[in-house]
């Protein structure tokens, strides 16, 4: 087959990427659908096996190979296509561009990795064991050559029920006289050298061993030969991993002990409880340095998404995540109708030491043309800020912005005092600095700190470079927040043309600026084209990174937004709820990106006259919030909100003004009197007024509400304006025609004005 070097006349070999016990693995261009893809060419029957094992093994290969297909995880290795050809069965995966965990410990020798890594590994790979086992799928063989870091910082399980079959098939060694089935040793659960059932513990357990090599830099019973591993898993107790090393957190050794419990029932029983004690040790209050800086006020709590944070290359610790694996952070969650928009940015590479400005011992650090060479500063004082600027990193995924900003503010002017304001390092903290700006509220000086680092940035890497762009991104956003949508446009336009040059069409970087192009596209009411926009980035993501991935999701839920603001509701529900049921299924039911999408099902049921199935979907929606954010939590209040406006629309106004009071009081004491969320309450408060007839205390309700946005926004605003044709409807109702047509006269002068300015 390899001579032909054409598999089913689809499937080009190119070059091999891979040797193993099993066979072999080869880099393929797929004819059909013009992407490379990885080949997994398992090795051909001996002349021993008789023909009616193997039928038999062919069944069992592709009822294990459909197995592996149908897993659609972004922990898991995605599996296109499987069959035989020429007697040699193959599978047609995607082909990743990283290094897998033995790699990254060998390049790392004499010392594991950084606890961080390891956290953010054990995070992302008990994610994809909670998902696999619910589909009552055991690897049986983890190890870290079958766990992948990309370079973007996913985390892959691969090879997903091949390990059962290349136990059937006999490929793995077995122990001298003992008739044993092998494994990996180092990695194999007691009750699987034993022979006996295994299930999800037993995954568990190999994972223990994985998570205590990545930990320690050696497996838990690294003994001279198989036979005396097998025994230690057996019977020995492992050393504790702080024996080995004492910066582990305690709560990571008990969780890697626990998994190494000897008998299954001893270990956790599941991956998510694994995930939930990780999430807890890792959010546990930690040590950030005191710095003075000037204090940035506490973030309004809404706005746009999170920017991801990606891990760094080996050798660099990444940045901690509070919850979820590398790859979530970022999605979209929200309510579109605030304006909140899929915040996704590139990775800023230039996050620790790069390249040619990494300090080494007996250097200089270049300063600009004319000023000659700074001493190299001590390794210690850089290794100390790098560790800073990774805790401001982590302050920020837990939310705590302002304190993250302090943090890269201190950072950035002792980077820059020791390295010069243009080395990568100090344009790292200070394109932070930006970021937490743009989280707190201060989108105008976040733009300002953004275009330093893109100016000296295009100096020193030049202007095409991706650390270039990302800050250039980063700006077009911030534009967007402050409504300058028509500059974020020639951002977004300029951002696009380069990375298309650089990186092609279909790279995630540039199909990530098209989608933030489409979704500005919508706020400047270019309605159509954001919405073929945002249907062929869907497209293709979908083609390059496959349909269920998050970054497909997140363009597919954008589409479904504009086709809801084009009146195309049929079709917008129809796309939410696809969405929610893919995240359902790739996150989990109860993660905040599958709950938004709910929500939006819920605004489009409401849009479609379907008020009684919206009402039932919010009043889950409502529960599940509660119980995975709590009963304060903004989004559970935005879902109470629809509860409420769905309660009226049944005509049910006594339950929907009761509901809608008591989200405005909770908003109220949360948010603040004025927060946009308290003054939408409060119209539904009086809205709810009004249907009951009691149109005096309606009109005090719509007159708070116009004040408070004419306050905050302007009295020009088009929301203030809609609060002053409300406080005139009220008006009339109340037998005060003539201040009711005074009223109306006003603001549609206003908005006369407006429409002949825009003109």
């Amino acid at each position: 087959m390899a001579e032909s070097r054409l598999i089913q006349g689809r499937y080009r070999l190119l070059d091999p990427i891979g040797r193993g016990g099993m066979g072999e693995v080869w880099r393929a261009r797929d004819e059909s659908l013009g992407r490379q893809v990885a080949v997994k060419c398992l090795k051909p029957l001996g002349p021993h096996h008789d023909p009616s094992f193997a039928r038999v093994l062919r069944e069992r290969f592709r009822r294990e190979a459909r197995v592996a297909a149908a897993l659609q995880h972004r922990g898991v290795t995605v599996v296109h296509d499987f069959g035989e050809s020429d007697g040699v069965l193959y599978l047609v995966m995607e082909l990743l561009e990283g290094h897998n965990l033995g790699q990254l410990l060998e390049e790392n020798r004499p010392r594991p990795l950084a606890v961080p890594e390891v956290e953010d590994i054990a995070d992302q790979v008990t994610a994809a064991l909670a998902y696999t086992h619910r589909q009552s799928v055991v690897h049986r063989d983890l190890k870290p050559a079958n766990i992948m870091r990309l370079a973007d910082g996913t985390v892959k399980i691969c090879d997903f029920g091949i390990a059962r079959l290349g136990h059937d098939i006999g490929f793995t060694s077995r122990l001298t006289g003992t008739g044993v089935a092998m494994g990996t040793p180092q990695y194999m659960s007691p009750e699987q050298i034993g022979g006996s059932e295994v299930d999800q513990r037993s995954d568990l357990y190999s994972f223990g061993c994985v998570l205590y090599e990545i930990a320690t830099g050696a497996p838990p019973f690294d003994l001279g030969d198989a036979w005396a591993i097998l025994v230690g898993h057996r019977d020995t107790p492992p050393e504790p991993p702080r024996s080995h090393r004492a910066d582990i957190p305690e709560y990571l050794e008990r969780i890697i002990l626990d998994l190494l419990a000897k008998r299954p029932e001893q270990r956790p029983q599941d991956a998510g409880e694994v995930a939930r004690r990780i999430t807890a040790g890792r959010t546990a209050p930690m040590y950030v340095p005191t710095v003075v800086a000037r204090p940035l006020p506490d973030p309004a709590g809404e706005g746009g998404t999170t920017a991801p944070r990606f891990p760094a290359r080996p050798g660099r610790p990444p940045s901690r995540s509070p919850r979820l694996p590398s790859w979530t952070q970022g999605m979209t969650t929200g309510h579109k109708a605030t304006g909140a928009g899929p915040r996704r940015t590139p990775p800023d590479s230039s996050a620790g030491l790069t390249g040619e400005w990494t300090v080494r011992p007996s250097t200089v650090v270049p300063l600009p043309p004319g000023r000659g060479e700074r001493p190299a500063p001590a390794a210690e004082s850089v290794t100390a800020l790098a560790g800073r600027h990774n805790a401001g990193l982590s302050l920020g995924r837990l939310g705590r912005w302002a304190e993250a900003g302090e943090v890269h503010r201190s950072v950035a002017a002792e980077r820059e005092r020791l390295l010069g304001p243009d080395h990568p390092d100090t344009l790292a903290s200070r394109y932070e600095v930006g970021f937490t700006l743009s989280r707190t509220g201060h989108p105008g000086e976040a733009l300002g700190e953004y275009a330093r680092v893109a100016q000296a940035r295009e100096r020193v890497l030049g202007i095409g470079h991706p650390d270039t762009l990302a800050a250039r991104q980063e700006m077009a956003y911030v534009l967007g927040q402050l409504g300058r949508h028509v500059e974020a446009h020639q951002a977004y336009v300029s951002v696009l043309a380069a990375r298309e040059r650089a990186m092609g069409p279909d790279h995630p970087d540039t199909l990530r600026c098209r989608h933030n192009l489409a979704f500005n596209l919508s706020r400047l009411g270019r309605l159509e084209d954001s919405y073929r926009m945002a249907a062929e980035v869907a497209a293709a993501r979908a083609r390059v990174l496959g349909p269920a991935h998050p970054d497909t999701l997140v363009t597919r839920y954008e589409v479904a937004y504009v086709l809801g603001q084009l009146g195309r509701w049929p079709e917008a529900l129809h796309t939410y709820q696809e969405v929610a049921a893919a995240r359902a299924r790739a996150l989990g039911p109860d993660h905040p990106d599958t709950l938004a999408a709910r929500y939006e099902v819920g605004i489009s049921l409401g849009r479609l006259g379907r008020s009684a199935q919206a009402l039932e979907l919010y009043r889950s929606l409502v529960a599940d919030r509660t119980r995975a954010q709590g009963a304060t939590h903004p989004e559970t209040l935005r879902a109470r909100h629809g509860l409420g406006v769905n309660l009226g629309r049944l005509g049910r106004w006594e339950e929907a003004l009761a509901e809608s009071r008591d989200v405005c009081a909770i908003r109220e004491r949360a948010l603040g009197a004025d927060h946009p969320d308290t003054l939408v309450s409060r119209r539904e408060v009086a809205v709810g007024l009004g249907w009951l007839g009691r149109w005096a205390d309606a009109l005090t309700e719509y007159r708070r509400v116009a004040a408070a946005r004419e306050r905050v926004l302007g009295a020009d605003h088009p929301d203030a304006l809609a609060s002053r044709s409300d406080e005139a409807h009220c008006l009339e109702q109340l037998g005060h025609g003539r201040e009711a047509a005074e009223l109306y006269r006003r603001v549609a002068a206003v908005r006369q004005r407006q429409a002949a300015g825009g003109r």
